[in-house]
């Protein structure tokens, strides 16, 4: 059968219809989408900050200096090694309350020693690291945790400064003055108290034995690691009328620093230069030997 004959026996092929929604869907999808994406890129490049992924994905050495000069430019970012070029110094922040082998609900804000460890054994290892600043503001947690990241950040060998903002109560205590200085600004407070225990209590002398040693241990980290004498902060644990439901002290960053557990009263830009003078006296004595 030819060609001819086909289409007169069985028809001519259906013409496509337009389809209106369709068409319509389209020019909305374009307008929501495209467009808007054209309008931001647009908002980019009059800002000079664009982020330049085209290019860098063609041209990955290009795109990424030229990404890098924009982004200087608009004083937004600075690439890593430029950074660590400028300074040396590191910090580490320890909020909330520290959390130990339990978890803590997701409504607590934690500080997790198993990431605190880490970190700052790659600071000390870290050759471009010259100095850390430790960060406060904690309500106090886990007592064997609080005490083994005082115990590892005392034992650095890098200059290191600690730095109390808002609080850094009970075993926040020994974490302020694990650094070889520490700063608290004048609004903060300490609490110190004795050691608490929670869950179930065995009512035996070895329950009291035990807690005796903990807080033993606690006093004389603090004691030698700061100017208040370990006599001085027993009592300061043992004032029964400043605490409504427990025993202790509430002293702000001045007292502190009267007491010798705080070395200076100071904020972050205090905190900062006697970290840099640290370092710049580092420098100095290994380069004259």
């Amino acid at each position: 059968m030819k060609k001819n004959d086909f289409w007169q026996v069985f028809g001519q092929p259906a013409v496509p219809v337009p389809n209106k929604k369709r068409e319509a869907s389209d020019k909305k999808v374009d307008a929501f989408g495209r467009g808007k994406q054209n309008e931001a890129e647009q908002r980019q490049k009059e800002s000079g900050v664009e982020l330049l992924l085209n290019e860098t994905e063609s041209s990955p050495e290009k795109g990424g200096e030229e990404k890098n000069r924009r982004e200087k430019e608009s004083g937004l970012y600075f690439p890593l090694g430029e950074r660590e070029e400028k300074s040396g110094i590191r910090s580490i922040t320890i909020i909330g309350q520290i959390e130990g082998h339990f978890l803590l609900p997701d409504t607590q804000k934690t500080t997790k020693y198993e990431h605190i460890l880490p970190a700052l054994v790659a600071v000390e290892e870290d050759e471009r690291a010259e100095g850390l600043l430790v960060v406060l503001n904690t309500v106090g947690g886990d007592v064997e945790a609080g005490l083994a990241i005082a115990e590892m950040i005392a034992s650095m060998k890098k200059p290191t400064v600690s730095l109390v903002l808002g609080g850094g109560h009970s075993i926040g205590v020994p974490l302020a003055v694990s650094a070889r200085r520490s700063f608290i600004v004048p609004s903060a407070t300490m609490t110190v108290h004795p050691v608490r225990i929670s869950g179930t209590v065995i009512g035996a002398p070895q329950t009291y034995f035990y807690l005796e040693r903990v807080q033993e241990r606690i006093v004389r980290f603090v004691a030698e690691h700061s100017a208040i004498s370990a006599e001085r902060l027993t009592e300061l644990m043992m004032v029964p009328d400043q605490i409504a439901t427990d025993i202790g002290s509430i002293i702000d960053g001045r007292q502190a620093v009267e007491e010798g557990i705080i070395d200076e009263v100071g904020g972050l830009s205090q905190a900062i230069a006697a970290l840099k003078e640290m370092v710049r006296k580092e420098k100095e004595e290994r380069g004259s030997l």
